[in-house]
């Protein structure tokens, strides 16, 4: 059961706040808590200078603002600590902080706790923003006033008192904004499970115990959605709390959704073709399967096939830019993990130059050469993975006797006029880097937006 949101009105005025992170998430949620009455000190380790027009925002509504590299050392004193998502609570200023009698919390566990709506969460390794984009399309055909937060929209714990009981909220949730998350979504997706984020998760079971409480603290009247064909997803249905339904592209699912022959079933029910489909590529497929077994209580066959039928996509994901001289260019920036650029050369009917490399969090990059490796015309590699890539295709060539011409790069675009230079009409080129952006970019949206002038500006 839900808790009213007086109750946080009241315990938050005139408490000594801190909110760690000033950034996208943060910003509206440090002047919503300054509204609520809350003594709030934001902390970041930029300067001044970095913030921008942002220190004069906060600094006229009378925000304290301590700032610099040292910024965790003097997190101390404070009743109530807002972490920003990517920070672990294990970290010293917090474990010291907690030790001193500090609640410690963040914008995401505020807002699912008293969140009034039906919350919708999403999570998983691959398609997670696809699978929510696509639930919020369908609730908003089927008529319903629907939010979209967590990892992509507007952060919502701010318009929360916007929110009315009879309204829907979808979240993309990451495995960082669940790890000790103790209320769970009334509908819960797990899209699927790979290795991802071991540079923040101390290893894979950490990384999976994570995802788990999307679910763990369900009543028995929520649901729970379920990848059938990933072996690590479809074990969980024995920890379930609630309704479990599950989806898959191989198997027949009658009290599920499923693929079949060219058709997209829910419960039996043909909801489309795949042929009908805007988006193409078989992750797309599961993508919308997740989506109708989410939406299947609160929308109509009508609107899971308005949706499916005409969404164009996120952008970002396996976007097209522009053919220029003959050669097609995609943005798949959005595709931080190897499987998921697996996923997205598979939507191609041919041989692609695949531009890949960036951040390293620490996940092998084998599953890309040995699925990949038939997929790819020739490599572009950039960024701090570049030669794991790079060793993991020249194992693969070695093995099949084959050849894939592979090229380092020491930027974007670098890449992008390699790819100009190499390409011959008919070619595609797509950016799905199997890696984060933070050696170079600060999030996947600027890596892309970059990539689309970089290849606009040929």
């Amino acid at each position: 059961m839900r808790r009213n949101f007086c109750e946080f009105k009241e315990f938050i005025k005139d408490k000594n706040t801190a909110v760690v992170g000033i950034g996208i998430s943060n910003k509206p949620l440090i002047k919503f808590l300054v509204k609520l009455g809350a003594k709030v000190t934001a902390f970041d380790k930029k300067n001044k200078t970095d913030l921008g027009e942002t220190f004069g925002e906060l600094n006229d509504i009378g925000v304290k603002m301590v700032l610099g590299e040292d910024y965790l050392e003097q997190l101390k004193g404070y009743e109530v600590i807002f972490k920003t998502p990517s920070m672990r609570y294990d970290n010293k200023a917090l474990i010291k902080a907690k030790e001193e009698g500090a609640y410690i919390t963040s914008e995401m566990e505020e807002f699912i706790k008293y969140c009034p709506a039906k919350i919708f969460g999403v999570t998983g390794s691959d398609g997670k923003t696809t699978t929510t984009s696509v639930i919020y399309e369908i609730l908003k055909e089927e008529g319903h006033k629907t939010f979209v937060g967590g990892n992509i929209g507007a952060p919502l714990f701010a318009q929360i008192e916007e929110i009315r009981g009879e309204d829907k909220v979808v979240l993309e949730l990451s495995s960082f904004q669940l790890m000790k998350m103790g209320n769970s979504t009334d509908v819960a997706v797990v899209t699927n499970l790979s290795p991802n984020h071991l540079d923040v998760h101390k290893d894979m079971e950490e990384y999976i115990d994570a995802k788990k409480n999307i679910y763990l603290h369900q009543k028995s009247s929520d649901v729970l959605i379920l990848n059938r064909d990933n072996s690590i997803t479809n074990s969980m249905t024995e920890e379930a709390k609630g309704r479990v339904m599950k989806f898959s592209l191989e198997d027949e699912i009658k009290d599920g959704a499923y693929y079949k022959n060219g058709t997209l079933y829910l419960k039996g029910a043909k909801v489309c073709e795949k042929e009908e489909m805007k988006l193409k590529g078989m992750h797309n497929v599961a993508d919308f399967l997740a989506a109708f077994c989410a939406v299947f209580e609160d929308a109509s066959i009508k609107s899971m096939k308005n949706v499916a039928t005409t969404f164009n996509g996120v952008e970002h994901r396996g976007e097209f830019i522009r053919i220029a001289n003959g050669v097609s260019y995609y943005n798949d920036s959005i595709a931080s993990s190897p499987t998921r650029t697996i996923a997205g050369l598979k939507a191609f009917e041919k041989p692609v130059i695949l531009i890949a490399g960036g951040y390293d969090k620490h996940i092998p990059f084998e599953p890309l050469a040995e699925e990949g490796y038939d997929k790819v015309k020739a490599l572009i590699l950039l960024g701090l993975t570049k030669n794991k890539i790079k060793s993991a295709f020249d194992k693969i060539i070695k093995e099949k006797a084959i050849s894939i011409p592979i090229y380092m790069v020491n930027n974007l675009e670098e890449a992008v006029m390699k790819a100009k230079t190499i390409s011959t009409e008919g070619d595609i080129v797509t950016l799905s880097p199997a890696c984060a952006s933070f050696d170079m970019f600060p999030n996947f949206e600027v890596r892309g937006n970059e990539f689309k002038k970089l290849v606009n500006d040929l």
